[in-house]
């Protein structure tokens, strides 16, 4: 059996062009973020050592996307934003736009392969992306996490979903459980984390529901309802995540 091989493309350049090959388990509509439109190639060129791929041989079984960026300023102090992962974003490429020093670095993404899943891939994820942010000097990894088994409750409130936990004490949600498992804590819900709006007719294109009827719509793949309001031609979806923790320097 061929063994998977992880690796930052740092170290394997060549693989920026592969990140792409994988099919992924992702809603459609989730591709429509503005901010990763626009940053996602950009991550790519600017901070390869934080991009991380899997292969088997010469497929691409799984990938992972982090950014370093400045937690602990006097503006920031410490505290994980209301905004997620669309704050990472914009954090971590305005902190090196401005010369401003990074403490801490964020998974912003940890995908693996559709009909991969449930083979510890995205444990194996983890634990290197952990190692390699150690490896650079840091002593805090953190992730906005998308939990996923959310979409069959998109109705549950994420601060409830959050911190539910099974008979042995670890969270019910299975990549909750995969973060817990690996070291980190959960440090509460950013509620605004990821945002995407679009006409009626982009929402139809990407759901292949009618979009029709005013109010909350439940989309496959959502954790919380879209808000469609049809008198106005937009929805609008607004993601919530739930942060995590993982110290790396022992304390």
């Amino acid at each position: 059996m061929t063994a998977v091989v992880i690796t930052s493309l740092a170290r394997r350049p060549e693989l920026a062009a592969r990140l792409g090959d994988m099919e992924d388990t992702w809603p459609e509509f989730a591709g429509h973020d503005a901010l990763a439109w626009l940053l996602y190639p950009r991550m790519v060129a600017e901070f390869p050592e934080y991009v991380w791929i899997a292969t088997e041989g010469d497929t691409v079984v799984a990938r992972g996307f982090s950014l370093p960026f400045a937690l602990h300023t006097p503006e920031r102090a410490g505290v994980l934003p209301a905004k997620g992962w669309d704050a990472v974003l914009m954090w971590a490429f305005s902190d090196r736009r401005r010369g401003i020093r990074p403490d801490t670095v964020s998974a912003v993404e940890i995908s693996v392969a559709a009909g991969r899943q449930g083979e510890g891939l995205s444990g194996r994820m983890l634990a290197a992306m952990r190692e390699g942010v150690r490896a650079a000097g840091f002593a805090e990894l953190v992730a906005p996490v998308r939990p996923s088994g959310k979409p069959a409750e998109p109705g549950t409130p994420m601060a409830e979903y959050a911190y539910r936990t099974r008979e042995d004490g670890l969270p019910y949600d299975p990549w909750l459980r995969v973060h817990v498992r690996a070291g980190a804590v959960i440090e509460g819900v950013a509620p605004l984390s990821m945002t995407v709006n679009g006409t009626l007719a982009q929402w139809r294109e990407w759901t292949g529901l009618p979009f029709d009827t005013p109010g909350p719509v439940l989309v496959p793949g959502a954790l919380a309802p879209v808000h469609c309001e049809p008198e106005r031609d937009f929805a609008v979806y607004v993601e919530p995540n739930v942060w995590v923790r993982h110290r790396l320097d022992g304390s």
